[in-house]
């Protein structure tokens, strides 16, 4: 897949839920761009439509209409399994619960992502071992999560994450589960990989401070965008 200078497109994008009164119209014909290289926070109450938004990007979900472009590619247009590739081999997830498997290294957590993309195991140490020392955790990489701390168990989720070298990472509340010291070494560490590697991100988080760290803030409100806007970081 060739890089354009737009990573994303969406327009006129609508997803609902449910049926007759029960029927919930989480996003409303929505329409953004995110360029290659930006640092996106998503913001918005419970219920905006931002997590839909998000699941849409990540390809976990489809939307009802308008149309999804990822790189140019029109993501509507090709098969789920098409979408399963694009998904393993261009983006990245990290999750405010960062989801480990427990009895199993950090290392290790960290090469699950390359199992699916058949690599061999030699080869999966390597690049393991160079995303953990990317997110400052190479001396802790035979260490189970429940011997790391909640900022270390997350460092480890962005390795995982970022192990394939993605074009787009969505982060889902990243610092929800973290106290103020831990959640600024995490956006210091997100905005270092955005800026040194290139890596887009799309964030949503609840908190202004973080969303702070991004170029630019969307505000999501019932299923619409209701701001869209640079933040001094970007100015």
């Amino acid at each position: 897949m060739e890089p354009t200078a737009t990573l994303v497109s969406l327009r006129g994008l609508a997803k609902s839920f449910g049926r007759g009164a029960g029927r919930i119209e989480a996003l409303r014909g929505i329409s953004m761009d995110i360029d290659n290289r930006e640092f996106v926070a998503i913001m918005g109450p419970s219920g905006s439509g931002k997590s839909t938004c998000m699941n849409i990007l990540g390809c976990l979900d489809v939307p009802d209409g308008g149309h999804y472009r990822f790189s140019g590619v029109d993501v509507g247009a090709i098969s789920q399994d098409q979408r399963a590739l694009l998904r393993r081999h261009y983006i990245g997830f990290v999750f405010q619960g960062y989801n480990l498997l427990p009895r199993t290294s950090a290392v290790e957590n960290v090469e699950l992502p390359l199992l699916y993309r058949r690599i061999p195991a030699r080869d999966r140490r390597v690049m393991a071992m160079k995303a953990l020392e990317d997110v400052g955790l190479a001396n802790w990489a035979g260490h189970a999560p429940n011997e790391l701390s909640g900022g270390q168990q997350q460092r480890v989720a962005i390795a995982r994450a970022i192990v394939t070298s993605p074009s787009l990472l969505l982060a889902d509340e990243p610092t929800g589960n973290l106290d103020t010291a831990r959640s600024r070494e995490i956006m210091d560490l997100l905005v270092q990989l955005n800026r040194d590697k290139g890596i887009t991100i799309a964030m949503v988080t609840h908190e202004a401070d973080m969303a702070a760290y991004a170029h630019r803030i969307i505000g999501f409100r019932d299923g619409l965008i209701e701001t869209d806007g640079v933040t001094e970081r970007a100015a």
